[in-house]
């Protein structure tokens, strides 16, 4: 049974925190790791801040990194335990 729209942005979003906050932090790193689309991976980072999940952008266009300062209300912990879960759902 396929998931919902939902929870699939839910989940991509979450899966981008934990890849940003474990040293997969840009996006070209991001794409490398799931296969997903530049602008999907662009879209995704910009809505963290929609689950109240701050990212912010260190360094220069060219060799800067994605940062998680705040995972506000999201259990880091819940995610990691359940990455393989998420992704497994996703496709990835």
């Amino acid at each position: 049974m396929p998931i919902s729209r939902t929870k699939t942005s839910f989940y991509r979003r979450l899966l981008l925190a934990h890849f940003i906050d474990n040293g997969i932090n840009t996006v070209p790193k991001i794409m490398d790791e799931i296969e997903i689309p530049r602008r999907t991976a662009q879209d995704s980072i910009v809505s963290l801040k929609d689950l109240d999940i701050v990212c912010s952008f260190k360094g220069a266009l060219k060799d800067g990194e994605y940062i998680i300062e705040s995972w506000g209300g999201i259990s880091k912990s819940w995610v990691s335990d359940n990455v393989d879960n998420m992704k497994r759902q996703l496709g990835y």
